[in-house]
């Protein structure tokens, strides 16, 4: 309640339409507040509620249908800054304020209406307070009657003691405002909640002026006129009023001591003291000061005493005093943690007798850190004397000031001065009042207490209900038609090992071959590819898989290839197919090959069909390794992340298409859409329609667009508030480490690999097979093999392999070729002795060649043995720089499920928000509410999110950095796989 001349305004914060607040008001012996100028400015000097709006009277009343208002002439306002609002929906509940005429008052009837639901408050008694309007002293003394009444009335409003207790000062300020201004008398009001001190000054008095009660603890002293002088005008006099709380009237448990209010009136508007060069110096007692904590100790000779500070709240000042029983000097060093040393310590000070042994340890000393700090205390240039004592003593405080905007007690801008003792603390500040304006802009109000009321009226309006379960539905069947791809494409994740290698070739090559996204890019024919590099080749290897198809449209297959050697410098990729199938024509996009042991990735660019009647009609083509330049290309690096961008990077789009090796499933990118849907609602309904503020900076203009600060702001809040939470999530889901469950397990790998009966042929087969893998190289010098025919060709082959080991044996530089050569050959001739020793000599010709064949493999299997482990010894393979390398980049598997958490809060807490505005809303704010995010949706799908991912595309082209090449942790299994077939076919645990 707020009095004006002879005229009380009435707020009444209990909801109502505003019918209903102009029959209150009424019944109240008053009217609707009508707004004119002077009224108008009386209001720009009350702050109230930011969010809290009040019904006002106009001049045409509405008219009435069916008991609604239907008229669009229902006036309503907003404090802080004072905006005036003209609405059309009448039946909204708000706020209202009454205007009693006091003159008038006791001539005016009483009239109390009948008990209901929502009962009216009981007309405030303001007679007295009335009369008294000319003697402040008498006034205040009636208002504070009239307060005990209502704290002893049943259904007065005591229950917001926070609330009434800013209605009552604003009244006491008003009032003692509006009178002082004609009074240079200075008077003191106590009352037990604390006091209000006031007095009239020119401004050149306030210059070092003493505000407040020296004999009491509590007074406030100002800065120097030539401080002041700029910001207290040029009023000829000022009302200052220094109020002191004995209790905090914005409850905190940081808050112990006093609280105190200074304001400053020119008698038209509030003097608001920013940025001060000095400081207004305050002081207020502390009756509940924390404990003083002292003790004494001996001082030895040559040592040190050292204290322990437990700090809890990082915004303490802590005031420690050393006091030694000598005239000496201390040096005292802070540390955090752990004792100081002389390597370690934060801060050090040196104290005198001139400075009284009084250190003040600041919160910006203590880096704003809590915990356990240590002061070590020695003597500094001083001569100890026998049986020195020293007396320690420290306390804390800390000074806060209210931050109307944020409501929160802040302490910028102030700080503990040296004067503070542990029963009085002295702040030094240097403003009166928060720096400039608030930041954030406010979305629109919204009363959770109300849940169940808005909730109850979804008969009436269900527009964004509808809109919601819509999207749920939409959602759940884009969910079951994600698990059902995701399970296929699982399916088709596998990465292959190619069943023709041979079990002995160690040395592995990554191939990923892509096919293209063109109309029927996909083969069914089968597929075969060399490899030709500057030191050999690679057989013709089929790359087929028995488990999963390949060379579909769009699809990365990824094959392990083996040879028995590295084959230096990947130059040519010779792919082929038959022409089989109902589909055989084939679009390939792209080849990697990469080398497992090297980690070098050669790229080949394809972009061509190997079809039989299409292109240029060939099934069988070679490509060149891309060169480096073609690599870094612009246009390559922009094609391939434009098309991985939207396939991957576009949330919306990936759905449909995601890339096929990624573990971000298509149900985890549908639920991160619904997600992110919910969030861009939920922000988008919050801020919808909130209104202008008119002292908002224009940043931007072009022609009649402007754009202005608050319109960034709410493009700012609604991001940290949409995109933060939304990125964390599908960041767990794209980095969680996929489960891999080995299939292959050890005891099956003799029925997974059944090699045919052992008999002649066989091994004549193995040997020219052994002797032609080797024979592709040009370092082991060897020519192509003949064909084995009989027993009698197996003596000279051994011959052969035995004048390939001797070369070996004869290179004394070790590298990567003779590791894995020989390593080859020691497998290949320990398979073919396991097979001799399972024979007899009945299968050869005679008894004694088959024991020469067995003695001449067995002595080429310790020779093979003796060059391999000679050139293992000088060349070690690095098999396992990938795995250790790659490994940081994942998260554990089990983190997929703190990503679900996540999106559920984040989905449900959107939800809720967007149905309680939407009935809060109305059915018709709703629907143009809807049409409008329908608009915001269409620009962040199709405009917003194609224009981040060509952006990233062109940011990455221009610094020529290459797409990397996909890493999985299945090669590792696979390559596991490999060498469990090595070391069966060779039967040796240690190859």
């Amino acid at each position: 309640m707020f009095l004006k001349r002879h005229v009380c305004f009435e707020f009444v914060e209990e909801s109502k339409t505003w019918f209903q607040a102009r029959s209150t008001c009424e019944k109240r012996g008053g009217e609707l507040l009508k707004v004119n100028s002077p009224i108008k400015d009386f209001l720009k000097n009350i702050t109230r509620e930011r969010n809290f709006t009040w019904w006002l009277g106009v001049q045409g009343e509405p008219a009435m249908k069916n008991g609604d208002v239907s008229e669009s002439n229902c006036t309503y306002m907003k404090l802080t800054p004072l905006q005036l609002f003209i609405t059309s929906d009448c039946n909204q509940r708000r706020g209202f304020i009454c205007t009693h005429n006091l003159q008038s008052s006791s001539n005016t009837k009483n009239t109390i209406g009948p008990s209901h639901a929502s009962r009216s408050r009981r007309k405030r008694n303001v007679d007295d307070m009335g009369s008294a309007v000319e003697n402040i002293n008498t006034l205040l003394q009636e208002a504070d009657k009239e307060l005990l009444r209502m704290e002893t009335t049943e259904g007065e409003p005591t229950n917001d003691n926070r609330s009434l207790f800013e209605k009552v000062f604003e009244i006491f300020r008003q009032v003692s405002v509006l009178l002082g201004k004609n009074s240079t008398k200075e008077f003191v009001f106590r009352h037990p909640t604390g006091t209000m001190y006031q007095s009239s000054r020119k401004p050149a008095d306030f210059g070092n002026a003493v505000l407040g009660s020296e004999t009491d603890g509590e007074f406030i002293i100002l800065p120097s006129y030539s401080a002041l002088e700029a910001q207290l005008g040029k009023a000829s006099t000022i009302t200052a009023q220094m109020t002191t709380f004995s209790g905090n009237p914005h409850p905190n448990n940081d808050i112990s001591g006093t609280v105190c209010s200074l304001l400053l009136n020119n008698g038209d508007s509030d003097i608001k003291l920013r940025n001060l060069t000095e400081m207004i110096e305050i002081f207020l007692p502390r009756q509940n000061s924390s404990t003083l904590m002292t003790r004494t100790v001996v001082f030895e000779k040559d040592s040190k005493v050292l204290n322990t500070i437990n700090i809890s709240d990082p915004n303490m000042t802590v005031i420690f005093s050393a006091v030694p029983s000598a005239n000496v000097s201390l040096i005292l060093t802070l540390s955090r943690g752990s004792p100081p040393t002389p390597t370690y310590s934060n801060t050090t000070t040196i104290l005198s007798p001139t400075g009284g042994y009084r250190w003040m340890i600041t919160p910006e000393m203590l880096e704003q850190t809590p915990g356990v700090w240590y002061v070590d205390i020695r003597l500094f240039n001083s001569t100890w004397e026998p049986d020195m004592t020293l007396s320690i003593t420290s306390f804390m405080s800390k000074c806060l000031y209210w931050d109307t905007e944020s409501e929160m007690w802040s302490r910028d801008g102030c700080q503990v001065g040296e004067k503070s003792t542990p029963e009085r603390t002295q702040c030094l500040c240097n403003h009166l009042t928060l720096f400039g304006s608030s930041f954030f802009v406010m979305p629109n109000y919204v009363d959770i207490s109300r849940t169940a009321e808005l909730f109850a009226t979804v008969s009436e309006n269900y527009v964004v209900l509808a809109l919601l379960c819509a999207f749920f539905g939409l959602y759940l069947l884009t969910l079951l038609w994600a698990c059902y791809a995701d399970r296929r494409s699982r399916s088709k994740r596998k990465m292959t090992l190619l069943e023709d290698n041979h079990p002995g070739a160690q040395y592995n090559y990554l191939i990923g071959v892509q096919t293209g996204h063109r109309k029927n890019a996909g083969t069914t024919a089968n597929v075969t590819v060399k490899l030709i590099g500057s030191d050999g080749e690679s057989e013709i290897h089929t790359l087929t898989d028995p488990d999963k198809p390949v060379f579909e449209r769009g699809a990365v297959d990824m094959f392990l290839l083996a040879t028995p050697f590295p084959l230096g410098e990947v130059q040519n990729v010779r792919l082929q197919h038959d022409n089989s199938g109902g589909h055989p024509s084939w679009y390939i996009n792209k080849v990697t090959v990469q080398d497992l042991q090297t980690h070098h990735v050669f790229h080949f660019f394809c972009g061509c069909w190997l079809s039989a009647d299409r292109g240029d009609g060939m099934t069988k083509k070679t490509f060149n390794a891309a060169r480096s330049n073609e690599i870094a290309s612009f246009r390559n690096i922009f094609q391939s992340r434009t098309s991985t961008g939207f396939r991957d990077e576009h949330i919306w789009v990936s759905i449909v298409d995601p890339p096929s090796r990624s573990p971000f499933t298509r149900a985890q990118r549908v639920s991160c859409c619904m997600s992110l849907l919910l969030c861009t609602m939920a922000i988008n309904i919050a801020f919808w329609n909130i209104p202008m503020d008119e002292n908002s900076p224009v940043l931007f203009a072009l022609g009649s667009l402007e754009i202005t600060w608050q319109e960034i702001m709410v493009g700012v809040q609604s991001g940290l508030l949409m995109f933060p939470i939304n990125i964390l999530i599908i960041t767990i889901f794209r980095s969680v480490r996929p489960r891999i469950i080995s299939k292959s397990k050890k005891d099956n790998y003799e029925e997974n690999f059944r090699p045919p009966p052992v008999n002649i042929p066989t091994l004549l087969k193995d040997t020219e097979e052994m002797i032609s893998l080797v024979s592709r190289s040009k370092r082991n010098k060897m020519s192509e093999t003949y064909r084995l025919e009989s027993t009698t060709d197996l003596g000279p082959a051994l011959e052969r392999l035995h004048e390939l080991i001797q070369l070996m044996q004869g290179e004394t530089e070790s590298d990567l070729h003779w590791v894995y050569c020989s390593k080859f050959l020691l497998a290949g001739l320990c398979h073919l002795l396991m097979g001799l020793e399972k024979l007899d000599g009945k299968n050869f010709p005679c008894p004694q060649e088959y024991q020469h064949a067995l003695n001449i493999t067995n002595l080429l299997v310790r020779k093979a043995e003796m060059v391999f482990s000679s050139h293992l010894i000088y060349c070690p393979p690095s098999v396992k720089k990938k795995k250790e390398r790659s490994g940081g980049c994942w998260l554990p598997w089990w983190c997929v499920f703190v990503g679900w958490f996540l999106l559920l809060s984040i989905s449900g807490v959107s939800t809720y928000f967007t149905l309680l505005y939407g009935f809060q809303y109305g059915k018709e704010k709703s629907t143009k509410w809807v049409m409008s995010l329908g608009l915001s949706l269409f620009q962040s799908i199709f405009i917003l999110q194609p224009l981040k991912v060509i952006g990233v595309a062109v940011f990455f082209a221009l610094l020529l950095k290459p797409v990397a090449v996909e890493e999985s942790e299945e090669i590792e299994q696979v390559l596991l796989e490999q060498q469990d077939r090595c070391r069966w076919f060779s039967g040796r645990n240690t190859l």
